[in-house]
C-alpha cells in the first residue's frame, strides 16, 4: 500500500471504532450500542435537493399499508435500551416499496439527473480533523479520494468490539463497484443498491417523488400486521425452519457457512413476504429512515403519525448527527447484531456509506 493510503487509512481507522456488543455479553442494552456506531463522518458535504426536481410518486411495485395502531418497541429481554419502553403509535394508511430499491431504479435516477453519490466524491479534511486529536497533520491531498467501507472477513479477531477488523476503507468502492474498482454490478440489476447514505436516499426519494419511511412506519410495515412479534415472520428463531432471510450463519465475521444460500447480498425476493407483501424487511441490506436518532426518544415520542425527534444526540458521539438505519443486514447474527428483529435500532452518520447498507421508499399519496 503507498504511503500516502496508509496515512489516510490510520486515521479512518482511528475514526472508525464499531461499538456492537455481543448479545451474549448484554453490555449493548445499557449503553445503547449498535452495529453502526461510530463510523467516520467522513465527507462533510451538504445535499441541495432543491436541484433535483419533484418526481410524481407511480405505485407500482409498492403495497398500501393500512391505517393503524401498534405497539412500538421490544417487549422482550433481548433489545437495547433504546428500545424500550414499549408505547402504543397510531399511523395513518400509507404506501411502501415492496423491495429495497435496486441497482436498475437507482441507476435511472442516475441517468436522469447526474447525481453522484456520497461514496464517489472526495472526503473533506475540514470536517474529518473534527474528530481528530488537535495537531493531528494533514495528509497529502493525494489521499484524500472516493472511497467506501467494504466488509473483508478476517482469518481471526481479537474481539467483537472492534469492526475496523472487517471493515476496509476502500478507495473507488461505490453503488457501481461493491467491493471496490475491479468490482461492478454487471447481472445484478435486481440487487439492492449498497455504499447509499442517507443524502443518495433522500435525493432519490425526491426524484421519484417518494420519501423514506419515518422509524415508526418502517416498524409497523415490518411487524406484516403480527402483534408482539420478534421478527416479521413471527417467534421462530431465524436459524429453525425453513430459510427467512439472508443473514450471517455461523462464526461471525471469520466463516459464514451460507445456509441461506448466500454470502454477502441477495437478490430482491429470494425470501418469503411479511403479511403485508414486503421482502427483506430482516436481512440482506440496512435501510434508512427519515428520523434522527436520540437513544431517549420512546419516552417523548408523539403517539400519533411520529415524525422522529427535532435533532439528533448520540451520548456514545454527540457530537455526529445520525439518522435511524432499520432491518439489519447479510452481517446480522445472535452472536453479534440481531438487527433482523423487529424493533431493532442502529444509528449512522448521514454521509456514512457501507457495502450493507440501502433503502425503500414510502409515499403518503
Amino acid at each position: 500500500m503507498p504511503v500516502d493510503n496508509r496515512i489516510l487509512l490510520t486515521l479512518i481507522t482511528f475514526l472508525f471504532f464499531s461499538s456492537c456488543i455481543s448479545e451474549e455479553k448484554k453490555v449493548a442494552k445499557k449503553d445503547s450500542a449498535s452495529c453502526e456506531s461510530n463510523l467516520p463522518n467522513r465527507f462533510g458535504v451538504g445535499l441541495d435537493t432543491t436541484k433535483i426536481a419533484k418526481g410524481k410518486v407511480n405505485h407500482d411495485n409498492m403495497v398500501f399499508i393500512p391505517a393503524g395502531e401498534f405497539l412500538m418497541g421490544a417487549n422482550d429481554k433481548e433489545g437495547r435500551e433504546d428500545e424500550y419502553p414499549q408505547h402504543p403509535v397510531k399511523l395513518n394508511s400509507f404506501w411502501m416499496d415492496v423491495t429495497e430499491v435496486t441497482n436498475a431504479s437507482f441507476a435511472k435516477f442516475v441517468k436522469a439527473t447526474g447525481y453522484v453519490t456520497t461514496a464517489e466524491r472526495k472526503p473533506d479534511w475540514e470536517e474529518m480533523k473534527k474528530q481528530l486529536p488537535a495537531g493531528t497533520p494533514k495528509p497529502p491531498d493525494s489521499v484524500f479520494v472516493a472511497a467506501s467501507l467494504v466488509f473483508s472477513a478476517p482469518k481471526q479477531i481479537t474481539n467483537l468490539n472492534d469492526a475496523s477488523q472487517w471493515w476496509v476503507w476502500k478507495k473507488g468502492a461505490d453503488w457501481k463497484h461493491p467491493h471496490g474498482p475491479n468490482s461492478n454490478i454487471i447481472g445484478k440489476d435486481s440487487y439492492p443498491v449498497v455504499h447509499i447514505s442517507w443524502d443518495d436516499a433522500i435525493a432519490y426519494c425526491q426524484w421519484a417523488g417518494k420519501r423514506l419511511p419515518t422509524e415508526a412506519e418502517w416498524e409497523y410495515a415490518s411487524r406484516g400486521g403480527l402483534k408482539n412479534s420478534l421478527y416479521p415472520w413471527g417467534n421462530e428463531d431465524i436459524e429453525k425452519g425453513k430459510i427467512k432471510a439472508n443473514t450471517w450463519q455461523g462464526n461471525f465475521p471469520i466463516k459464514n457457512t451460507n445456509w441461506d444460500k448466500f454470502n454477502g447480498l441477495a437478490p430482491i425476493k429470494k425470501f418469503a413476504p411479511n403479511g403485508y407483501g414486503l421482502h427483506d424487511m430482516a436481512g440482506n441490506v440496512w435501510e434508512w429512515c427519515s428520523d434522527w436518532y436520540r437513544p431517549d426518544y420512546y419516552t417523548t415520542e408523539k403517539q400519533t403519525n411520529p415524525q422522529g425527534p427535532a435533532d439528533s444526540y448520540d451520548p456514545m458521539e454527540p457530537t455526529i448527527p445520525k439518522r435511524v438505519v432499520r432491518g439489519g443486514s447479510f452481517m446480522c447474527n445472535a452472536s453479534y447484531c440481531k438487527g433482523y428483529r423487529v424493533t431493532s435500532r442502529m444509528k449512522t452518520s448521514t454521509d456514512t456509506s457501507l457495502e450493507h447498507t440501502g433503502f425503500r421508499c414510502v409515499s403518503s399519496d
